[in-house]
């Protein structure tokens, strides 16, 4: 298990960009294939990217081409690099591994609008 701790979201104008950033203590993190996911308000929260132990990536096809997920073993950390946001990416986001083992973290807000 981790525990995840999520920052780096804030509002941020269509076509801009943030990166995000978990930290994710426990042992067992650089063995473990780690995701993020958002969640709007009265929705399903749906997984956005995850990334293998090994740096393996995969994609959901509305952030293909945006969106970057990488992963630092020997911080604990977990990142998302967020370019070109649109409107739609507004959203709560969430780490966890993938699939989704350990109890959610706060989150972190990210609110496009113009």
């Amino acid at each position: 298990q981790v525990q995840p701790v999520e920052s780096g979201g804030g509002l941020v104008q269509p076509g801009g960009s943030l990166r995000l950033s978990c930290e994710a203590s426990g042992k067992a993190f650089s063995g473990l294939r780690m995701g993020w996911y958002r969640q709007d308000p009265g929705k399903t929260r749906d997984l956005v990217a995850y990334i293998t132990s090994g740096g393996s990536t995969n994609y959901e096809d509305s952030v293909k081409g945006r969106f970057t997920i990488s992963r630092d073993n020997a911080k604990n950390m977990v990142y998302l690099q967020m370019n070109n946001l649109k409107v739609e990416d507004t959203a709560v986001y969430y780490c966890n591994t993938y699939p989704q083992l350990s109890p959610w973290g706060q989150g972190t807000q990210v609110t496009v609008s113009s």
